[in-house]
């Protein structure tokens, strides 16, 4: 069963993303903090929107989306962050079921676009995605800025520009 995320899933699907994390091998990046999570879910102004996958009863999987938008296009975008299903309920359908519904609501929300990134080491995602007719953006280079450098960049945009930057 796929369902919307309710508020009382947060320590499930925060339990969720620290398993994905260990199956990514990024545990030392895991730095959540679940009333944070909440509030961006459920709070005033939802940056997100998750689902939840069950498996007997329980909280199983989750997708953890949100919506972009491009020029290109003149139409929003939906960034699937997260897809994840534990290890013992795989193979059941639940990934396909957790896919499908974030791709519905890309269609029903009139998204242009429906993106992700995968770890390139992921040969069964990859393997997944392209089952699903998803096309690898080989041309293109993800970038980030986080921590230390993004507070160091926004504090050089406070001082003033010189004509050598």
């Amino acid at each position: 069963m796929i369902r919307p995320a309710v508020p009382e899933d947060i320590p499930a699907i925060a339990h969720l993303i620290r398993a994905l994390a260990e199956y990514e091998k990024l545990t030392q990046e895991v730095v959540l903090n679940e009333v944070n999570l909440r509030e961006h879910l459920f709070g005033p102004r939802p940056c997100c929107e998750a689902l939840i996958a069950e498996g007997a009863g329980l909280p199983v999987g989750f997708a953890l989306y949100f919506f972009n938008y491009s020029t290109f296009l003149a139409k929003p975008g939906l960034y699937l962050e997260d897809l994840f299903v534990l290890p013992e309920f795989r193979g059941r359908g639940l990934g396909k079921a957790l896919f499908l519904e974030v791709a519905r609501q890309a269609v029903v929300r009139g998204c242009g676009r429906f993106e992700w990134a995968v770890l390139d080491w992921n040969e069964p995602a990859i393997g997944f995605y392209k089952k699903m007719d998803a096309v690898a953006m080989d041309d293109w280079t993800v970038y980030r800025l986080m921590g230390p450098a993004l507070e160091n960049l926004v504090g050089q945009a406070a001082r003033p520009v010189s004509g050598s930057d």
